[in-house]
């Protein structure tokens, strides 16, 4: 899955999907799909990140208080 690091507008392939929908997780392992090589994996805070389109990612997975 990719998401957009909202501080660069790069793409960041996410490694670990399961931290990011878990509300309590504050950071995703991902990373940048920009360039010719592939770099390290590092940790992204979600806050940070959006959906390729723009779209914010959905509170519950970022806000553990969040009720439907």
């Amino acid at each position: 899955m990719f998401l957009k690091d909202n501080n660069s507008g790069d793409l960041v392939e996410v490694l670990n999907v399961a931290a990011l929908i878990d509300p309590n997780s504050k950071t995703i392992n991902g990373r940048f799909h920009a360039g010719e090589e592939m770099p390290d994996a590092q940790d992204f805070a979600k806050v940070n990140m959006s959906f390729p389109s723009g779209e914010a990612l959905p509170q519950c997975w970022i806000n553990p208080d969040y009720k439907r």
